[in-house]
């Protein structure tokens, strides 16, 4: 009881380093807040402690807490170690923080759960060992999600690298991968990123349930078979999309580009922007500037400094740019676009770009929070995957939900110029377009209908929230 009234249901959320992590986690707070009365409790780790992450947290409302776990060594780690080999170590080392923090929360609040997401799943341990019963929070797809969960008996039954195989991986439900799209960690099972993974597809099975930030009609096949019963998995609940609704960052700026697009004609523009955590090299934003430049079609550019790898850089724990990144841009190339096209360095407020009515079309890196947004949206995708499940996305949404149009890339991995300008014109203006354009308007509307009372994505969550309620959270009861 707090002040003689019923205690609220408190709900505690881990959230590894990544907004693309943190944002649909924050949502999926607010959603129990706002509908189904909880408080909650967002934990995150200290190595992601941004700029960027601070003003995002401190713009969530007053039942959601933030509670930043302490600092711990990776120094020992070898300085090549992949980002999901560093998250995973991280969580690791964070059980004992993370179990007396849970068992301190627990003298303050009437804590029904414990949620963590894709790579916190060893901290179901120290749920455990604070007498919770731990959830996971898949913020990808089924696709992803069937992977990983299937990644334990084909790590057995393979015995070479995916990129080695001659025929795609044939997930149940999902559209066919080939080997060289599934996600980048997987690619080298001599790297220590290969076993984690691996790990981490064991320990979902530990879940008392799977709640994925995705839809049915999405991924349709995918979603009867993931919600079928099957002993010895959890249950499985998609609950999306969970999109981030506001911020104050998009408050308090964005203004420029947003009346930019105020005086374009309606779905004129094409937005372009790789996500928080992506860049390209200097040959290849040539390549981009020039293939825009050439199609003669509306642009809205995010531009970020370049990088040698051109795929993951440190952006991945603050979406900064570390230089002016307009340097970096062919000689001449703003003023000769200034007519048709806008610039801006490292950030844009995403949502409301892709909700303006001149949005036309998007260059996404086929990240799922921002793949989610576009589809809420009705915007068609031209597919750039860069880094982690971004390629295989790439492939379930031109080949299976039938939004995104691929850009073909030499040996090299480079996009030309004439490439760009192909696929563009063809998603602004050319009957590919309008067939994608006619079915994110399916999925859009699809979308919306399931986050409404009785939808099926309302009525999933639903029954996680009755479950918590009931004592389903805590291993001792409610």
């Amino acid at each position: 009881m707090e002040n003689g009234t019923e205690a609220k249901p408190h709900i505690v959320l881990l959230s590894t380093p990544g907004m693309g992590h943190l944002i649909p986690l924050a949502e999926f707070a607010k959603l129990l807040v706002t509908k189904h009365g909880f408080t909650a409790t967002l934990m995150t780790f200290a190595s992601s402690a941004s700029k960027t992450q601070q003003t995002f947290l401190s713009s969530l409302p007053s039942s959601i807490s933030s509670l930043y776990l302490p600092p711990v060594s990776l120094s020992d780690l070898p300085p090549d170690s992949a980002i999901e080999t560093l998250m995973s170590v991280e969580a690791v080392r964070l059980i004992p923080a993370i179990t007396s923090a849970l068992n301190e929360l627990k003298t303050r609040h009437t804590v029904v759960g414990f949620v963590a997401d894709l790579f916190g799943a060893d901290t179901f341990d120290a749920a455990h060992d604070a007498g919770l019963r731990p959830y996971l929070f898949f913020p990808s797809n089924l696709l992803m999600l069937s992977l990983m969960l299937h990644l334990p008996d084909i790590d057995v039954n393979f015995t070479c690298d995916f990129k080695e195989l001659e025929e795609p991986v044939k997930l149940p439900g999902c559209v066919p991968l080939p080997g060289t799209e599934i996600l980048a960690p997987l690619q080298d099972r001599s790297k220590e990123c290969y076993k984690w993974m691996v790990h981490h597809g064991q320990k979902y099975r530990e879940a008392e349930a799977i709640l994925v930030n995705s839809f049915d009609e999405i991924e349709p096949h995918a979603a009867k078979i993931l919600k079928q019963h099957e002993p010895g998995r959890p249950p499985v609940y998609p609950i999306g999309p969970l999109i981030q609704t506001s911020s104050k960052v998009d408050m308090a700026s964005g203004s420029e580009c947003l009346d930019w697009l105020d005086k374009q004609p309606t779905n004129s523009v094409l937005y372009v922007s790789f996500g928080s955590g992506g860049t390209l090299t200097k040959e290849q934003m040539d390549e981009l500037a020039f293939g825009l430049e050439s199609s003669g079609q509306r642009f809205l550019w995010v531009v970020r400094s370049p990088s040698d790898a051109g795929d993951l850089s440190s952006n991945y724990y603050n979406a900064e740019s570390k230089k002016d990144p307009f340097t970096f841009l062919p000689e001449g190339f703003r003023e000769r676009t200034k007519e048709k096209g806008m610039v801006v360095s490292s950030w844009a407020p995403q949502t409301k770009v892709l909700a303006h009515e001149a949005t036309g079309g998007y260059v996404c890196h086929c990240g799922w929070n921002s793949t989610l947004e576009t589809v809420v949206h009705g915007v068609p995708i031209i597919a750039w995957p860069l880094f982690a499940e971004q390629k295989q996305n790439a492939v379930m949404l031109s080949e299976g939900a039938g939004i995104a149009l691929r850009l073909e890339k030499r040996r090299d991995g480079v996009v030309e110029r004439e490439e760009i300008e192909r696929k563009v014109r063809a998603l602004m203006e050319g009957e590919e377009g309008k067939k994608v354009r006619r079915k994110v308007a399916e999925l859009k509307e699809a979308a919306a209908e399931g986050m409404k009372e009785g939808g099926a994505a309302c009525q999933a969550l639903a029954e996680v929230v009755e479950m918590w309620k009931k004592g389903g959270g805590c291993c001792n009861g409610f």
